[in-house]
């Protein structure tokens, strides 16, 4: 009897040593879903618990995503993930495709809900206008942007709408049309479509019932030849200043935003790179702090995030540092929702980095965690669901 109870004990350890634990979330973490590059059979979406007081980042479930989940976006009440999938080839198509997911509310955990065609190659990029109606895809391979229907329960309709760019422009990278990202405007009137291959940001009425896209007759700006606009975001606080960081010649546009037509006006250019270097490098990503105070961009090559302060009245830049991402190539970066950390996704190097933010200065302080994450593109966090899984 003795021995048979210490075998039921011991194989009770070993079989909670090998599935995962359900624990309780504290005020002091966050949730962070990771997007990465990816085969069709590995895990591929990733999320991690984040100690907030000390920017500890621990794995907390990985799933089975599709091949290449690359951008990722959350609805408003988080109960559903949507991923693209970067793809150039989807069905025998020449597409990648758009994934819907069910968010577990006591746990996070993900559950496939359905996929669509994104009717372009290399989607990389998606969000969600306002109102969760309508899904936004930018197709980096096909030039092209398309719409899809979210319906109740969260699963994609086919795409009700696609629009195709035409055009070039002077550098090899700018062969055809090359949409890297589109998104609503803070009215949901408008969606603005950014364009790295002939340097354009085009505008869209949205017609959010229909799911449609109308292009307007003119582009909402025209960029310097051979820029290569790749992101955009619009001011939290300020809803008529915007911004976009231009992958190529390493440099960040503000503007002022004109919300009755969906266009932008130049306030200045800035370089998010140091005086005097000369080495490679490549923009990515673009954030301004909760505040309104601060913008942020990140340096591919140079491998750095580069701090802005942002003048309140003008809209315009004054640096304030470049800080090191502790690793190599970040393809993207996220604030947590109370703006006190900065998470970097450092793709080559295969990394996620924290950062502790100083609210008034808008500097950052590397807080020694990095977290090993296969071929990472994209983080976003979230604060903790009520039980959140340990593996």
């Amino acid at each position: 009897m003795k021995k048979l109870t210490c075998f039921l004990l011991l194989l009770s350890i070993t079989l909670a040593a090998c599935t995962s634990v359900k624990q309780k979330a504290t005020d002091k973490e966050m949730m962070v879903y990771i997007g990465t590059y990816a085969k069709p059979d590995a895990e591929s979406i990733f999320a991690y618990r984040l100690n907030e007081e000390t920017g500890a980042l621990t794995r907390a479930l990985g799933v089975k995503g599709g091949e290449n989940p690359s951008f990722l976006t959350l609805d408003a009440d988080r109960k559903h993930l949507y991923a693209v999938n970067e793809t150039t080839e989807y069905e025998g198509q020449k597409s990648g495709a758009v994934s819907a997911f069910a968010i577990d509310q006591k746990t996070g955990d993900l559950t496939f809900l359905n996929r669509q065609p994104s009717l372009g190659g290399a989607p990389c990029y998606i969000s969600l206008d306002h109102k969760n109606k309508v899904a936004l895809v930018a197709n980096y391979v096909g030039g092209n942007v398309s719409a899809f229907p979210v319906q109740a329960d969260g699963r994609l309709g086919a795409s009700s709408d696609m629009d195709q760019h035409q055009g070039k422009g002077p550098r090899p990278q700018q062969d055809g049309p090359h949409a890297h990202c589109i998104l609503p405007d803070p009215q949901n009137d408008y969606a603005l479509a950014v364009d790295l291959g002939i340097d354009q940001i085009i505008s869209y009425k949205l017609d959010r019932s229909a799911g449609k896209l109308e292009r307007q007759a003119q582009p909402a700006f025209t960029a310097k030849p051979g820029a290569g606009p790749r992101h955009l975001t619009f001011h939290p606080t300020n809803k008529r200043f915007a911004y976009v960081i231009n992958e190529l010649n390493a440099t960040l546009t503000t503007f002022t935003y004109n919300p009755s037509n969906g266009t932008l006006t130049e306030v200045e250019t800035v370089s998010t790179i140091p005086a005097g270097y000369t080495g490679e490098n490549s923009c990515a990503d673009i954030h301004v702090s909760a505040d309104g105070r601060f913008l942020y961009g990140s340096n591919r090559g140079h491998n750095s995030i580069v701090v802005f302060s942002i003048d309140a009245n003008t809209n315009k830049l004054t640096l304030v540092e470049h800080v090191s991402t502790q690793g190599n190539w970040p393809r993207n970066f996220a604030f947590s929702p109370s703006g006190r950390t900065l998470l970097v996704a450092n793709q080559r190097s295969n990394n996620i980095t924290t950062y502790k933010v100083d609210t008034q200065t808008g500097k950052l302080t590397y807080t020694g965690n990095s977290a090993s994450v296969p071929s990472p593109v994209f983080v976003q966090v979230v604060p903790a669901f009520p039980e959140t899984p340990r593996q």
